[in-house]
C-alpha cells in the first residue's frame, strides 16, 4: 500500500489535511480486471449503484478531464477506447469519482465503494452538508469555504483518511452490507490479525474551462499486522488511536475494539 503508518497525524484530529500535489503525481490508477476490487465494483453496479447527478448538470467537461487525466497518469493508453459511461469508468479505474461544482455541491458521482455512507442520499449536497455528520467536524466545517475555493482554483490536492476495520471488503455501503462485527472474543493479537488498515487516498484536480473539480477516492486495504512493521510504528499508531475522542471512536466504529487494539500495539511497541 502506498501509505505508511508514519503519515498518520498525532494527536488525531478531524481536519482537512490537504497537501498540494506536485506536477506528475498520479491521481488515477488502472483497475485490474476481475480483481477483488473489480468484482466488488461490478456487484455494486449490478445492485444499481451507477451514475448519480444533479438534474441538469452537464458532466461532459468533467468526463473529458477524467479521460485526459487517466491518459496522463497511465491509467489509460492512447489505444484504449475512452470509457463512455459511469459503469465503464468504474470498471476501468481503481478510483471512485465525483465532481464538485462551482457552488461547492456534489453534482455528479460514480461511487461503488463508500465507507458506511450512501452516495445516493448525498447527491446535490454542499461540502458543509457532506461534512456535517462527521464526528468532531468543527475544523472541517470551518475550513469548508476555503476548501471550496481551493478545489476549483486550478491546483491539485491530496489527503488521506484512515481507519481500522474488521472487514476486508472495499464496498461498505450501509444498505448493501451490514457492518462486520468485531471478533471481541479473540485475544488482542488474534483480533489484530483479523483487522485491516483501511485508507482512502482522496485527490482533487481541476476541470479545465469550468469552475469544477474532480474528486477521486482510492480505497486501499492492508492487513493491520503487515501495516505495522516496527515498534516505532506501533507506538505511533497507538498514540493516534489513544488520542481519538469518544465521538470519533463511535463515528469510526472503533469504540468496542479500541482497548484490545491499544493492548496489542503496546505489546508490539515494547518488543
Amino acid at each position: 500500500m502506498p501509505f505508511s503508518i508514519d503519515q498518520i497525524a498525532v494527536p488525531f484530529r478531524m481536519q482537512p489535511g490537504m497537501r498540494r500535489m506536485a506536477e506528475g503525481e498520479a491521481h488515477l490508477h488502472r483497475l485490474a480486471p476481475h480483481s477483488a476490487l473489480w468484482q466488488e465494483k461490478q456487484a455494486a453496479l449490478d445492485a444499481g449503484a451507477g451514475l448519480l447527478q444533479v438534474p441538469g448538470f452537464d458532466a461532459r467537461a468533467a468526463l473529458q478531464a477524467i479521460h485526459e487525466r487517466a491518459l496522463r497518469d497511465g491509467a489509460l493508453t492512447p489505444d484504449d477506447i475512452a470509457p463512455q459511461s459511469a459503469a465503464e469508468l468504474a470498471l476501468t479505474l481503481e478510483q471512485d469519482l465525483a465532481v464538485i461544482d462551482a457552488n461547492g455541491r456534489l453534482a455528479w458521482a460514480c461511487i461503488c465503494t463508500p465507507s458506511h455512507w450512501a452516495p445516493e442520499a448525498r447527491i446535490g449536497q454542499h461540502l458543509s452538508e457532506l461534512h456535517a455528520p462527521v464526528a468532531d467536524s468543527a475544523l472541517l466545517l470551518a475550513a469548508t469555504s476555503g476548501l471550496q475555493k481551493l478545489i476549483v482554483a486550478g491546483d491539485c490536492w491530496e489527503r488521506h483518511v484512515w481507519s481500522i476495520s474488521p472487514s476486508a471488503r472495499h464496498d461498505q455501503h450501509p444498505t448493501r452490507h451490514q457492518r462486520e462485527p468485531w471478533p471481541l472474543h479473540l485475544d488482542a493479537a488474534a483480533l489484530a490479525r483479523h483487522c485491516q488498515l483501511r485508507v482512502e487516498r482522496q485527490t482533487f484536480f481541476p476541470v479545465p474551462g469550468a469552475a469544477q473539480a474532480v474528486f477521486t477516492i482510492r480505497v486501499m486495504l492492508q492487513p493491520l499486522t503487515e501495516a505495522v512493521r516496527t515498534a516505532d510504528q506501533a507506538a505511533h499508531l497507538r498514540a493516534a488511536l489513544a488520542s481519538m475522542s469518544d465521538a470519533v471512536l463511535d463515528y469510526k466504529n472503533l469504540t468496542a475494539a479500541q482497548p484490545q487494539l491499544l493492548q496489542w500495539l503496546h505489546e508490539i511497541s515494547h518488543d
